[in-house]
């Protein structure tokens, strides 16, 4: 029988961290996706954009956590199922946790993550979409000729063909 398992899978690294996903035991982490979550953001840039559009009305001086770490740490928390902030507190000590978001520290507890989330107002929500529109649009190579926004939540066809 043949063997079709990868020894080892490789990633960019960080810093002095060798990032690599193998079956040999070592630090263990359930969320090895969060490495491809964060190529896929570099790719997109889609955290970068939020970044820009989200006002920083912090002392610059008393910061730990940049405010592009903790859209990065609560945006992949989302993606990858943790829709509670009390489960950062342990994820924040999560090495692949912390090599996603490039730090060699802990990541942002979850009040740091509870007030971030509290300076979004209706005008962040509204750059936020602006953002999504704009790269979605940027993904598309030349413009549909036609496209269908289905804002109904059931999977029932009631209007068309």
């Amino acid at each position: 029988m043949p063997n079709c398992t990868q020894p080892e899978l490789t990633f960019p690294s960080f810093d002095r961290r060798k990032i690599e996903a193998n079956f040999a035991g070592g630090d263990v982490s359930s969320d090895g996706g969060i490495l491809l979550l964060r190529e896929a953001d570099r790719r997109l840039g889609l955290v970068a954009a939020l970044d820009a559009a989200l006002p920083d009305p912090r002392n610059p001086d008393l910061i730990t956590h940049r405010q592009a770490d903790l859209l990065r740490q609560r945006i992949y928390g989302l993606a990858l199922g943790y829709e509670d902030l009390n489960d950062h507190a342990t994820l924040r000590g999560d090495l692949a946790w912390q090599t996603a978001l490039e730090r060699d520290t802990e990541l942002a507890s979850s009040p740091t993550l509870c007030r971030l989330e509290q300076r979004v107002d209706r005008k962040a929500a509204v750059a936020f979409h602006q953002v999504l529109i704009e790269k979605f649009i940027a993904s598309l190579a030349e413009a549909p000729t036609e496209l269908i926004l289905d804002f109904d939540a059931t999977d029932d066809r009631v209007h068309g063909n």
